[in-house]
């Protein structure tokens, strides 16, 4: 006689195998035998949301909707290095535009890509709508709440025949008194069915049963109010929880909450605050470094980036944005060494390929460069990252002198991705040496359109009008190179003749 395991046990020995199609199959047939099964039920809740399972403290992405109508006032004019929002709060003596290109919002690059660098606060609606959200795509991200909606159809699927649970008819206040039932059952709320208002109805049922003390109910509350916009009604559910038992993922989460109010100094103090109690934890570094790179505090990042290292030397974002910084401070040798322990770690994409290709470029190595971006070609995901490969494969044949290999490689890069200005501004300069000064006024006027915040196609512009004796334009272009990059000499030193020019009129 064959002994056969119990369907139950079965369907949790699959949950802790993270198979959980199987386990909420088995579930699903336990109840149809036995539909009160409470072990059963709330196992293939369990399931069902670690199929959707998101962890919301890393994607944390702002839509339009949350940018552009953001009832909250802040301060128009913060101080220097107490605001996200305002670029060029530099007082870290990070590299200038000149040398690091600058993302829209006026900060510099990052060497790792997460939700908010991309391209951070845009000032208008214009900006806003132009600016891709993502890095998989160029198109903005409509709003937050959109996404969690989508999510949540799609989480339907997992029920041909309708929703596991029918939350109409679902009695808040009994399941609140259950503290077994009431986790699972808010989780699966929150995450696979996406209904914000009836998780904080459970939530604060279940806080108000457990009289408050319970921290783990107050966390999920602060989630669902900043979920919903609601920042400071999270902020203070989160700061009960704190008091209540010290966790890293609180301290995350309160620290997003500041993030988004845009008070990055006391979410650097609630870090240390938290760093205090919980000494060398690897998310806390690495919020803190987070911060600095974003209010252009490079230097500082990168001490604690380094912290980060010495906790988890297989850290993959901590090395990627040393070694960035170590490329565009003149150090290609150290950067190298940096990507080449990211390639030892099994990272293998086409980026890491593309970045060994520009540091052995700069270091001189010129073995192995090509070889690098052959690589990197091959590696190609999208469009967008074809055109960077071409892009910067033309900088290397600008490095080399070979100008009609740069011209075809900048052509290519256009030919991927048409929104590239900084191959247009580049274009421009070689059709400039070809003495085509009308093709290459539109490249430049097309790369500024394109890329306001970068102060290289309004220099060339300006240059090349006032050449030409469009001192007005020249003069409109240089406004603008100021406004992008204030420290910039050359633009200084052209404004100051075009006032001259101006004074003798």
């Amino acid at each position: 006689m064959e002994v056969t395991m119990d369907p139950l046990f079965l369907a949790w020995s699959y949950f802790r195998r993270r198979k959980f199609q199987q386990c909420s199959d088995i579930c699903t047939k336990i109840l149809e035998d036995s539909p009160y099964d409470q072990a059963a039920w709330s196992l293939k809740t369990r399931a069902l949301t670690e199929m959707v399972y998101i962890d919301e403290i890393e994607v944390d992405q702002e839509g339009i909707a949350e940018m552009m109508l953001d009832e909250s006032s802040i301060a128009q004019v913060a101080r220097p290095g107490t605001s996200l929002r305002l670029p060029g709060t530099s007082h870290g003596g990070g590299p200038t535009p000149a040398v690091r290109p600058m993302t829209q919002s006026g900060r510099p690059i990052t060497g790792f890509v997460r939700p908010s660098t991309q391209s951070g606060r845009p000032g208008t609606m214009e900006q806003a709508i132009k600016t891709p959200r993502t890095a998989s795509t160029a198109r903005p991200v409509t709003s937050a709440s959109g996404r969690f909606v989508r999510l949540g159809t799609a989480s339907m699927l997992t029920n041909p025949d309708g929703p596991f649970i029918n939350l109409s008819r679902l009695n808040l206040a009994k399941y609140s008194q259950k503290p077994n039932l009431s986790k699972t059952l808010f989780e699966y709320i929150f995450h696979h069915e996406n209904d914000v208002k009836n998780a904080l109805d459970l939530a604060a049922q279940a806080t108000e049963h457990a009289q408050f003390k319970d921290w783990w109910w107050k966390v999920q509350l602060g989630k669902c109010y900043y979920r919903l916009g609601l920042y400071r009604e999270a902020e203070k559910q989160f700061r009960s929880a704190l008091n209540h038992q010290e966790v890293v993922d609180t301290y995350l989460y309160l620290a997003k909450v500041y993030q988004r109010l845009d008070q990055p100094i006391t979410a650097l103090n609630l870090f240390k605050q938290g760093l205090d109690h919980f000494p060398g934890e690897v998310t806390l570094l690495t919020g803190i470094a987070r911060i600095h790179e974003e209010m252009n505090n490079i230097t500082s990042a990168t001490e604690y980036y380094k912290d980060v290292l010495k906790q988890d030397n297989t850290h993959v974002e901590a090395i990627a944005c040393i070694g960035s910084n170590h490329f565009y401070t003149d150090q290609p040798e150290i950067a190298l060494r940096f990507y080449r322990r990211l390639l030892q770690m099994g990272v293998y994409n086409c980026q890491l390929y593309n970045n060994l290709g520009l540091c052995c470029f700069y270091a001189q190595q010129y073995d192995m460069t090509l070889s690098s971006f052959e690589r990197a070609l091959a590696l190609v995901a999208s469009d967008e990252e074809q055109a960077d490969v071409w892009y910067n494969i033309g900088h290397v044949a600008v490095g080399i002198g070979d100008l009609m290999l740069a011209y075809q490689c900048f052509k290519l890069a256009l030919a991927f991705n048409n929104d590239h200005a900084e191959a247009y501004n580049n274009l421009a300069v070689l059709e400039l040496r070809k003495g085509r000064i009308e093709q290459s006024k539109a490249f430049l006027q097309t790369a500024a359109s394109l890329a306001p915040h970068m102060y290289e196609p309004h220099f060339n512009l300006s240059t090349l009008s006032e050449k030409i004796g469009d001192l007005q334009n020249s003069y409109t272009a240089a406004k603008k190179s100021e406004d992008a990059f204030p420290e910039h000499v050359d633009t200084q030193q052209l404004l100051k003749q075009l006032r001259q020019h101006f004074a003798v009129l």
